[in-house]
């Protein structure tokens, strides 16, 4: 693990570069990765997860 010491602009810049050395769907793979992890963070109104949503399962090889 490294520890760099950067300004938010230089962080923001690097984390683009990163994303955009991905190929196209390791982007997407990417992005719903996020998405899951966001939506567990905790949060005060609880929704139906089950409730009229629209599941993408995507399988490791």
């Amino acid at each position: 693990m490294e520890i760099r010491f950067q300004t938010k602009e230089e962080s923001n810049r690097q984390q683009q570069e990163d994303f955009l050395k991905l190929s196209g769907a390791e982007r997407v793979r990417s992005f719903l990765r996020l998405s899951e992890r966001i939506s567990r963070f905790p949060v005060k109104n609880k929704v139906d997860k089950n409730k009229d949503n629209f599941l993408i399962i995507i399988k490791p090889r």
